[in-house]
């Protein structure tokens, strides 16, 4: 008998590879009664702008990776954002998320710095950064510019699972780093991991769960490995099993949601890529946070960090309509016009 109220290490290895019928529905009942007590049956909104896919850095996995010569790179232009950035106001999402690939030169750093500014002075909209890893000081450029969020997925905890998804230049300890010193400046801080990865263990998820806990995370954003096939890493995975991927990546979200209680935690684009229902599936796993694309249909086919990634065909109205009807049917609600800050991180900051 498992006692969820105090779950350890073993017991997540069990229920992480269990095709136990009945052990599995009493996790997803518990993961989504936790969820009712600490975060409701409410979704918030964090619409994601691609601002760019151009990038300095060659991770094996990745589509949107330096040497993929295949891909027509973009950087969209301040008034390009700007005009996302509105809609996403007038839409009354309530968030927004910056994305793009990862750079770090000054011209960058400056760049998304005035865009943060002038996002700022004229909405009252959330900010979450997804830029990689960067300096404390740009860190700290962009948080006194008015980022607030910031998710920088650690992939994998197991450093030596972490090396055979990146080149030798990139470092498990500098990710780390950067980390702490997002903690240090005051950010929400938001990490994940990729689940289903070649080599990956269950005893790596297990300790992927123990890593948030112990560094005390505010936010996940981590979703199913989904192979690009124009990557070193989709050599490593020649029979890609959909299913699979879906099953673990929905039991990694009950399972924290179980360990981790009142962090926000994103049900992702990629588990659609999986599933026409995946990320409804993943709301009644335990997850609180939904994050439409609404980047120009324009540049989202040059956006792909994997395959078969949903509504690249489809507008930021089209998403928001299908989407409110999505997580309607699983009988949660949208919370418009609200940031939807963490509660771990409120509590942390009150206590």
């Amino acid at each position: 008998m498992i006692d969820f109220n105090n779950i350890n290490r073993d017991n997540l290895i069990e229920l992480l590879t269990t095709e136990d019928e009945k052990l599995i529905e009493q996790m997803f009942h518990e993961a989504y009664r936790i969820k009712l007590e600490n975060v409701g049956n409410v979704v918030y909104f964090r619409g994601i702008i691609e601002f760019s896919n151009i990038c300095t850095k060659n991770c094996f996995y990745c589509g949107i990776r330096k040497s993929n010569g295949k891909v027509e790179r973009y950087m969209m232009s301040e008034e390009e954002i700007l005009d996302m950035a509105k809609w996403c106001h007038d839409a009354n999402y309530g968030s927004l998320v910056l994305q793009s690939g990862e750079r770090s030169d000054e011209q960058f750093v400056e760049f998304v710095e005035r865009i943060l500014r002038k996002i700022k002075s004229q909405w009252n909209l959330g900010i979450t950064l997804s830029l990689g890893e960067q300096t404390e000081e740009t860190f700290k450029r962009w948080f006194d510019a008015g980022a607030h969020r910031y998710l920088l997925r650690i992939e994998t905890s197991n450093q030596e699972l972490y090396r055979t998804l990146h080149p030798a230049d990139h470092k498990h300890d500098i990710r780390l780093e950067s980390l702490d010193n997002l903690r240090k400046l005051g950010y929400q801080v938001g990490t994940g991991v990729m689940i289903g990865l070649p080599g990956q263990t269950a005893e790596d998820l297990a300790d992927d769960i123990r890593f948030f806990k112990k560094r005390d995370i505010d936010m996940i954003g981590m979703g199913p490995y989904v192979v690009h096939h124009d990557t070193p890493l989709a050599e490593k995975m020649p029979n890609f099993d959909k299913e699979r991927q879906l099953d673990l990546a929905l039991r990694m979200i009950a399972l924290t949601r179980i360990v981790l209680k009142d962090v926000n935690i994103a049900s992702t684009t990629a588990l659609q890529a999986l599933d026409p229902k995946g990320r409804e599936y993943g709301l009644r796993a335990g997850a609180n946070i939904i994050m439409p694309v609404i980047t120009d249909t324009k540049y989202r086919k040059q956006y792909l960090l994997y395959e078969d990634k949903p509504c690249v065909d489809e507008n930021a109205s089209m998403c928001r309509s299908c989407l409110e009807g999505r997580i309607q049917s699983v009988g949660e609600s949208i919370r418009y016009g609200e940031w939807g800050d963490s509660p771990h991180f409120r509590r942390r900051q009150n206590g």
